[in-house]
């Protein structure tokens, strides 16, 4: 199990970023995590990768284990090698290198595994496979982000972390890589899917968190969360008629305990 206890990040010694935050990623399940810019999402990733300390940040309470022991004290590669890969938001894949030099790089870390997980990632993706000699600068957005996916699939991750994978795609590639992201979970990797996607996380996931401020606000299972009245307002644009967009999670609970009272 993959836990997030009572985190506390701090960048440059004075910005408070994660205030006390707590999650959990089950085995094998599909957890969301959701919230808007600047709500602490990519900075618990990097505390998840070991990535902090390259950003000038560090926990400074709290923990982070993996089946029971604690890994945020590690460096990236140890954590790769314990079962936990990331895809950055933005994909950042090696344009100049070709389709498989890209994912060779994904499985550095066990080179004896790559032949055979090569396989894998070509069933996975199969455009992928059609392009495998191309430079990966020349694939579409879509591609790119499969790429991206199967180079951390490289590794043999228990855990996935995806941040925000459908940023900037179509509609009809949103909707592929949701599909990858179920078929992937069902080879037993569980998944940890930051996305401002509120309806695409939420769709495929069985829990979810929302995040604001560095602090979880709500806590609720996958379909409870897509029924919220708050979180459909916020995260899923169905305002309440006003006209006015809310800035904040909590301007959405504040508006409707003021409507309430006033009704």
């Amino acid at each position: 199990m993959l836990q997030v206890r009572n985190l506390e990040v701090v960048y440059d010694d004075v910005m408070l970023v994660l205030r006390g935050l707590s999650i959990t990623v089950a085995p094998g399940a599909i957890v969301a995590l959701l919230g808007a810019n600047g709500a602490g999402k990519t900075t618990l990733l990097r505390a998840l990768t070991g990535l902090l300390d390259i950003h000038h940040g560090a926990v400074v309470r709290g923990e982070v284990t993996l089946d029971g022991e604690p890994v945020h004290r590690l460096r990236p590669a140890a954590i790769v090698r314990r079962g936990i890969s990331q895809v950055m938001e933005g994909r950042r894949i090696f344009g100049e290198l070709t389709v498989e030099e890209n994912l060779r790089l994904g499985g550095h870390t066990d080179p004896r595994r790559v032949p055979a997980r090569l396989d894998e990632v070509w069933d996975m993706f199969p455009v992928l496979a059609q392009r495998r000699r191309r430079p990966a600068g020349y694939l579409s957005g879509g591609e790119q982000q499969m790429l991206a996916m199967g180079r951390a699939l490289m590794a043999g991750p228990r855990y996935l972390l995806l941040d925000e994978p459908s940023l900037g795609l179509a509609p009809r590639l949103v909707e592929q890589i949701r599909e990858l992201i179920v078929r992937i979970n069902a080879t037993g990797t569980a998944v940890l899917l930051v996305e401002q996607n509120a309806t695409m996380a939420l769709s495929v996931a069985a829990h979810g968190y929302v995040l604001e401020t560095g602090r979880v606000v709500l806590d609720k299972p996958a379909e409870q969360l897509l029924a919220d009245d708050d979180v459909r307002e916020f995260y899923l644009g169905l305002h309440a008629g006003d006209g006015h967009a809310r800035r904040s999670f909590r301007d959405v609970k504040h508006y409707r305990r003021r409507k309430r009272w006033l009704s």
